[in-house]
């Protein structure tokens, strides 16, 4: 990651405050790399800033700025409702919980997990292109 990112301009996120807390958990955690990762963190936006501030509503978002909301209301033709795991939260502890299952389990938790993944990520830049559209 430090590698891939060291010469990145802007780093978009959805959630800057969750993503910061675990670099710097990550940085506390390997303190060789620290100063990397701080830089890393100096160029993190949040991508959810204009739904969390409502600068961008819709009623289809149900008051909220998660990009479960968001997604299906912008981007319809993309749904996490077809993926094994289909939240954060739901990611984490299948990935905590890798080292005490058998291999083909965390053979299919690997695809599960890149399937969110790949997803969460496209999800973001189809939700960037949509604002950037607007925008002008």
């Amino acid at each position: 990651m430090l590698f891939d990112l060291e010469e990145a301009g802007t780093i978009l996120t959805w959630n800057k405050s969750f993503e910061i807390t675990c670099l710097k958990n990550l940085a506390k955690n390997f303190p060789q790399y620290k100063e990397p990762i701080e830089k890393i963190i100096d160029k993190i936006q949040d991508l959810m800033t204009p739904f969390k501030k409502k600068w961008v509503t819709h009623s289809g978002f149900n008051g909220s700025a998660s990009i479960k909301a968001v997604l299906p209301v912008l981007i319809p033709e993309l749904s996490y409702q077809d993926l094994n795991i289909q939240e954060g939260g739901t990611a984490s502890i299948s990935y905590a919980k890798m080292k005490d299952v058998s291999e083909w389990q965390q053979e299919q938790t690997t695809r599960d997990l890149l399937a969110y993944c790949h997803l969460d990520t496209l999800a973001m830049v189809r939700i960037w292109e949509w604002l950037k559209k607007g925008a002008r």
